[in-house]
C-alpha cells in the first residue's frame, strides 16, 4: 500500500516534467537542498540544480603556474625495449611506433638488434654423475626505437604512455640526448682584440 502510494506520487511528478517539456525546464543555483523541486504559482514544476560545491571545486582546479622557463629540447630519444619473448616485443614494436606516428613525432629509424644467448651447463643430477649434464639457454631480443627532434614535454607524455603500457616481462631503458646552449665563458673567443700579446722580435 506504501508503495503503491509513493509509485503514485513519483508517477505524477515524471508526467508534470514530461509536459513541462526541455524548453520550459527553468535551473538555477541555490544553496537550500530540501527546496529541489518546487511548484511555482503556474502549477508546473520547475527544476533546480546546486552547483556550489562544483563551482568550488572547479575553482580549486583552476589554480595552475605558467614559469618562463624554456622547455628541454632533445635532438634524438633513444628507447631499447628487452625481453625474452620475440613475439610481445614485436607487438610492442607496433604499439610504440603507431603512438609516435598518431601523436606527431619524427620517428627515425626501428631495429632489431641482434639477441644475447646466455648458455648454462649443470649437472643433470645433484651431485653424482659428471658425464650427464643439462645446458640452459636464455635468449634476450631487444627492439631500439629512435625519436628525433622532440621537446621535453612531448617527450615526457610520450614516455610516460608506452611506460604505462609496458608488457610484464619486459624491461625498457631510455637514452636521450638533449640540445644545450653554449655557455657564454665558451662563446667569448680566448684571442684577438686588443688583449693580444705582441709577437717579441
Amino acid at each position: 500500500m506504501l508503495f503503491g502510494r509513493s509509485f503514485r506520487a513519483f508517477s505524477r511528478t515524471v508526467k508534470a516534467f514530461s509536459q513541462t517539456g526541455a524548453e520550459r525546464l527553468n535551473v538555477s543555483v541555490f544553496q537550500d537542498r530540501s527546496a529541489l523541486f518546487r511548484r511555482p504559482q503556474c502549477g508546473r514544476p520547475v527544476a533546480r540544480v546546486h552547483t556550489s560545491s562544483l563551482s568550488q571545486s572547479v575553482s580549486s582546479a583552476a589554480k595552475y603556474t605558467v614559469t618562463e622557463e624554456p622547455d628541454t629540447l632533445y635532438q634524438r630519444v633513444l628507447v631499447l625495449v628487452k625481453g625474452h619473448d620475440r613475439a610481445v616485443l614485436d607487438s610492442y614494436e607496433q604499439f610504440a611506433t603507431l603512438a609516435a606516428k598518431e601523436l606527431g613525432l619524427s620517428l627515425g629509424k626501428v631495429s632489431e638488434p641482434p639477441k644475447d644467448i646466455e648458455r648454462f651447463t649443470l649437472l643433470k643430477s645433484v651431485h653424482i654423475f659428471k658425464k650427464h649434464r643439462v645446458q640452459y639457454e636464455m635468449r634476450t631480443h631487444y627492439r631500439l626505437i629512435e625519436l628525433e627532434r622532440l621537446t621535453g614535454s612531448t617527450a615526457q607524455v610520450y614516455l610516460e604512455y608506452i611506460q604505462r603500457n609496458l608488457p610484464e616481462g619486459v624491461a625498457m631503458e631510455v637514452t636521450k640526448t638533449a640540445l644545450e646552449k653554449i655557455p657564454e665563458h665558451i662563446q667569448k673567443p680566448m684571442w684577438g682584440g686588443e688583449d693580444q700579446e705582441q709577437p717579441s722580435q
